[in-house]
């Protein structure tokens, strides 16, 4: 099936026009008509092969909302009409004890992720969500709860999923007090999830304008990072830090703020090893950990939760012509908190 797309050719060139071909229905397969694809970090970061394993072409996007157009024989929990989701993979060896405990994220003979893929069966490589459909085994399709708004959910898929699963897995809740590090497109997510479990949640920025929006988005307190009083007001006192930030940044200076038996767990993807120190460790039994995304059971708990509690991401919609633009404010850190493509305005191209 010939589908409108944009890619990179290079690392060097701009996202532009493409065609590819998706491949024809197999018997579990789930095919979409893209509505909304959020702009992740990760699309720059694998577009421009900052992480050095980029094939070309590439057509980036893995937070996908869009309708059912068609389905496999064999399809069941999925129809023509349904509102559905694509996130950050399309299959894994479905075998190993990772994706045997629903962790697919983990798989040890790797997930196949959305784009930059290998396709485990067909061959060639997966093309994503900047595209105006796609075809995948219905058992990595999500359901879109009724009432969760399809733009802002398309984020979810990734910017939600990847802040929910720690949380989740390190039991976040009522009594606790939780730190979140940055107020991007992942620490914004943070600070929503954190509250919504009952927290009593702390953001960390160094933008003093970013203040008003945090207490907006759910956080108690707000701390401003360079501010070296501020910060050692609350040494030795978290339960639980979750460190959103991609840029490099000093570590040590949020492990130091934990309790005994406290976790930072890293979600952000610095390009550049990050010195930690030992004793900053040692002297209170912390640890330093890091989580990725989340298994597929987990993604849909996540979406049907923010269905419940009405959470969605602050989304700036652009057409699929803006991606340059966005990838370059992207950047510059300005967005609040995620860019959305409307998938229509490629259609109309």
């Amino acid at each position: 099936m010939s589908t409108r797309a944009y890619a990179c050719q290079s690392a060097t060139s701009p996202v532009a026009p493409f065609s590819l071909d998706r491949r024809a229905l197999r018997p579990k397969d789930v095919q979409m008509d893209i509505l909304f694809c959020g702009v992740c970090h990760s699309d720059l970061h694998q577009g421009r092969n900052e992480w050095h394993n980029t094939i070309y072409p590439c057509v980036p996007g893995h937070e996908i909302v869009g309708r059912v157009t068609q389905v496999g024989p064999k399809v069941t929990k999925h129809k023509v009409g349904d509102l559905a989701a694509v996130g950050c993979m399309v299959d894994s060896c479905r075998s190993c004890p990772n994706c045997a405990e629903g962790l697919e994220q983990y798989c040890s003979n790797m997930a196949t992720f959305t784009y930059n893929g290998q396709d485990r069966h067909g061959g060639g490589l997966t093309f994503g969500g900047y595209s105006d459909s796609i075809v995948v085994d219905e058992d990595f399709v999500l359901r879109v709860p009724a009432g969760l708004d399809p733009a802002g959910a398309a984020p979810l898929l990734c910017a939600g999923i990847t802040t929910y699963s720690p949380l989740r897995h390190w039991k976040v809740g009522p009594g606790q007090k939780v730190g979140v590090v940055g107020l991007g497109g992942l620490g914004h997510m943070g600070v929503k999830f954190a509250h919504a479990f009952g927290a009593h949640v702390v953001l960390f920025t160094t933008s003093p304008g970013k203040v008003a929006d945090g207490k907006r988005l759910g956080a108690d307190e707000v701390v401003i990072s360079k501010n070296a009083d501020e910060m050692k007001a609350h040494a030795g006192s978290f339960d639980f830090i979750l460190d959103c930030v991609s840029a490099d940044h000093d570590i040590n200076a949020y492990l130091s703020l934990l309790k005994r038996d406290g976790t930072l767990t890293l979600v952000g993807a610095p390009e550049n090893p990050m010195p930690v120190a030992a004793f900053a460790l040692l002297m209170g039994r912390r640890s330093f950990a890091g989580s990725g995304i989340g298994g597929i059971a987990e993604t849909q708990e996540m979406l049907d939760f923010c269905a419940k509690h009405q959470i969605t991401c602050d989304i700036e919609m652009i057409r699929m012509d803006q991606v340059n633009e966005a990838w370059a404010r992207l950047l510059k850190q300005d967005v609040k908190y995620r860019f959305v493509i409307d998938m229509a305005s490629l259609k109309k191209g």
